[in-house]
């Protein structure tokens, strides 16, 4: 899908193309914080690289299809996204998206407990979708160089320390169990975020602790809408 994007946009000789990178394709034991110049200096975290290997191939495709055509290709690396409209579905969410919905639905049912996938120990980076949209934005109107770029806060953000805080948040009193036969997945992720202040001047603007608050309130304002759509029913 990628690649096809790519030959579209050099065919239709579009201006600028931005592409959307993921921090899974920095290797699994990257020194942190992540530096651009590390993405190829070793295999992806192994759950992760599939997905993460597509999306760097993406990134070499763009710098050849610059050199060749001169297809004006930028490559951003976002760190983990999450905020309302997010995917809530637990065979397919990410961290926070879970965490928030499995802590309100066990809070509904009076759950003695939620489980956890992992031990708690990994850390990650969380970036709010408004600030990664306002970074490819910016990126858009004043980036236009080769090299790939982090988008992210420069925050490290313990798991367990985020699952705390997500169940404090949810008012939600009952025990966290962690199941460590689940995988623990890349141990740290942290990004160095100089270059795109440097390049496009963007910085993160939302804290986690406000990204976590409005998300969840837009997560409990569609749980609200179903509630009346039933009972009507």
């Amino acid at each position: 899908m990628g690649l096809n994007i790519i030959e579209q946009s050099c065919r239709k000789r579009v201006k600028k193309l931005v592409v959307a990178g993921t921090v899974c394709a920095y290797p699994k034991l990257a020194a942190t914080p992540f530096l651009e110049r590390d993405l190829w200096n070793g295999y992806p975290e192994e759950t992760n690289a599939p997905y993460g290997l597509a999306k760097k191939q993406m990134l070499a495709m763009l710098q050849a299809y610059r050199q060749q055509y001169g297809l004006h290709g930028v490559y951003l690396l976002p760190a983990n996204l999450y905020g309302p409209h997010d995917n809530f579905d637990l065979d397919t969410s990410h961290v926070i998206p879970a965490m928030i919905r499995k802590f309100i639905e066990a809070k509904r049912r009076n759950s003695p407990a939620v489980e956890l996938w992992g031990d708690g120990s990994p850390s990650r980076e969380f970036l709010f979708v408004e600030d990664c949209a306002r970074g490819f934005l910016l990126a858009t109107l004043a980036y236009d160089g080769p090299e790939p770029v982090n988008l992210g806060t420069h925050e490290e953000t313990n798991i367990r320390v985020l699952a705390e805080t997500i169940q404090e948040m949810t008012n939600y009193h009952g025990t966290i169990l962690w199941n460590a036969s689940k995988p623990n997945g890349q141990p740290k992720r942290q990004l160095d975020v100089s270059r795109a202040k440097e390049a496009f001047g963007f910085e993160a603007r939302v804290p986690l602790q406000e990204g976590l608050m409005k998300t969840i309130s837009w997560y409990t304002g569609q749980i609200q809408v179903e509630d009346q759509l039933q009972a009507r029913e």
